[in-house]
Formats: C-alpha cells, structure tokens, sequence
C-alpha cells in the first residue's frame, strides 16, 4: 500500500483525507473519470463537492502527481503518474490500458523537421479489445 501522506507531502501538498481518497480511488481503479470518482468518493465523504474534487485534482496535476488523459468522445480520465506510457481504449467496454510505446523518437524526428519543441504528448489508440471482439 502506498503512504499518500508522504506522496502529498513530498509534492509540496497538504496530505487531506479527500486527497488521500482521491489518490486511493485513482490507484484503485488505474483510470477513472471524475464522475465516477465522485460517486465513489461521495460515499465516505457525503459533504464533498465536485468543485473540490476538481480543485484537488487540478492541484495534483499541477504538482507532477496526477495525469490527465484526454480519449476521444469520452471524459478525460485521470491516473496516477507512472513511467512513461500509452493507452489503448476499447470502443465498445471502454477499457483502458496501459502499454509500454516510446514514441520519443517520433517527436523529436517531428519536432527537428517543423522546428517545433513538443513540450507534451498523448497517445491514445482506439479500437476493440480481445474480450469485445
């Protein structure tokens, strides 16, 4: 189990018991979009808002903790910050997963050919996963 207090604290955070939820939900579920999040988090803290969830979560992103990943058609989802990864999502179940892809070398053959600094990156490829096929 992860100590969240200390992860919060070491990302310059206060460890709140709604951060600490938060991050325990996010890592529960890998990918959760915040309406789910919400009516999760909404069972141990009936009080809780959306806006603070979403100021919470905005916070942790601005602070390298979280990551939002932007799909196609869908509300973004978020996930803790791990190595650096992609996603597949599957258009009928709506599954994410996570696969290993350095595209490293396709930005920076980009970046040199258009003269552009690629300051941030995602990779999402959609399709239909082996349990929908």
């Amino acid at each position: 189990m992860n100590n969240y207090t200390n992860i919060l604290r070491t990302h310059n955070l206060k460890a709140t018991p709604q951060r600490i939820e938060i991050l325990t939900l996010i890592e529960s579920f890998g990918h959760i979009n915040i309406d789910t999040l919400y009516e999760n988090i909404k069972h141990k803290y009936q009080s809780i808002s959306l806006a603070t969830i979403y100021k919470n979560i905005n916070a942790m992103i601005k602070e390298k903790l979280l990551l939002e990943v932007k799909l196609p058609n869908q509300k973004s989802v978020y996930e803790t910050i791990k190595h650096n990864h992609s996603h597949l999502l599957c258009n009928k179940c709506h599954n994410i997963i996570d696969i290993d892809v350095d595209i490293n070398n396709i930005i920076d053959d980009i970046s040199n050919k258009n003269q552009f600094k690629i300051d941030k990156s995602d990779l999402v490829l959609s399709g239909i996963c082996k349990n929908c096929q």
